[in-house]
């Protein structure tokens, strides 16, 4: 008997969930329909310029690296062998 009410209750919310799962933000992506929407955190400029520059730190330990492996090569390798 209680099957009769909990099995379309729980159809019920499942349907619940998967209507509001359709307008919800969903994580950074992009923005969700007007009344949950908002401008996504990693698309702001701040946030923009931000990645930027670690993207750039990032470049430039690379690039030492590098450059710091070359020369331990070149030393290894050195011109009397």
């Amino acid at each position: 008997m209680l099957d009769r009410f909990y099995l379309p209750a729980l159809v019920l919310l499942a349907a619940a969930a998967i209507a509001l799962a359709n307008d919800w933000p969903q994580g950074w992506g992009d923005r969700s329909h007007k009344p949950f929407g908002h401008t996504p955190i990693q698309r702001t400029p701040e946030m923009q310029a931000a990645m930027a520059r670690e993207a750039a730190a990032n470049q430039r330990r690379i690039n030492q690296q590098r450059g710091a492996m070359r020369d331990m090569q070149v030393q290894a390798l050195g011109p009397g062998q």
